[in-house]
């Protein structure tokens, strides 16, 4: 749910930014390393005398400050999303005069995107925008005196050079086919769902699910668990733990893939 919520800020800032007019260059989605640092940043927007950062949040509902701490009206404490820009700022800035020879200013600013967000006892020197003040900050952007160069052209397309596809710090659980728990999970709650004829039935939220598009999402959710494992009807039968008619396997298969192959040494790809 945080992912998706960070996705949506993302697209709601690339929209936000699709508003400049004069002459800069947006940079989006990098992810990159300094002395064995990793940071990630939401957008760049390049001017002739400077560079803005720009970190996206998708946050809904009333927030405020209690001196460094952000809470919800409710008192519910949450991470403070500063330090992860003023750490993602002081990487970029290094990373630029260090290793790509430049020394333009830098200026960071958190982006609150979601037009139900309120931070209640915020400083005005608080670096952040809110969705009151987006369009007052384009306008501001779209008057800064700003002639772009082929060094500018050539920073931008240094810092995609350096863009990394993958975090090294990317961890997987180590798992396998024989000690995972077999079944259709349930696409609301993540319960174990239950085999009721033709439909699936979680019994934790109530949720149902026609039986071939459960065991449609579950064959996708093997793929990405084992993405060099062959797609057998036998194979699927176990992972969606069908008690039932063991057809059911079968028919999504030849409905939703291609049959390579006969008999036992038969398997399915898109």
């Amino acid at each position: 749910m945080n992912l998706e919520k960070g996705y949506a800020g993302e697209l709601k800032l690339d929209v936000w930014l699709e508003g400049l007019r004069n002459d800069c260059l947006v940079v989006n989605d990098l992810l990159l390393t300094h002395k064995g640092k990793v940071f990630q940043i939401d957008s760049l927007v390049i001017f002739q005398s400077m560079i803005y950062l720009f970190d996206s949040k998708y946050h809904k509902g009333n927030f405020y400050l209690d001196g460094n701490k952000w809470n919800t009206l409710a008192d519910d404490e949450i991470n403070s999303p500063l330090p992860q820009m003023e750490r993602c700022e002081s990487l970029l800035r290094q990373l630029l005069r260090q290793c790509l020879n430049t020394n333009l200013p830098i200026e960071a600013f958190l982006v609150f995107t979601h037009p139900e967000f309120t931070l209640y006892h915020a400083s005005p020197k608080l670096p952040a925008i809110f969705p009151t003040q987006l369009h007052s900050f384009m306008k501001k952007m779209n008057k800064l005196d700003s002639k772009l160069n082929r060094s500018h052209e050539k920073l931008a397309e240094q810092l995609v050079a350096q863009h990394l596809n993958k975090s090294p710090n990317t961890q997987w659980p180590e798992y396998d086919f024989g000690h995972l728990k077999k079944g259709v999970v349930c696409s609301k709650c993540s319960s174990f769902m239950i085999e009721r004829g033709r439909i699936w039935m979680c019994a934790a939220c109530g949720q149902t699910e026609n039986a071939q598009a459960a065991i449609l999402r579950s064959i996708q959710e093997f793929k990405i668990l084992f993405p060099k494992e062959k797609i057998t009807s036998n194979k699927m039968r176990k992972w969606c733990a069908v008690e039932g008619d063991r057809k059911k396997v079968y028919r999504t298969l030849t409905n939703h893939f291609k049959k390579v192959g006969s008999r036992s040494a038969s398997y399915y790809i898109d």
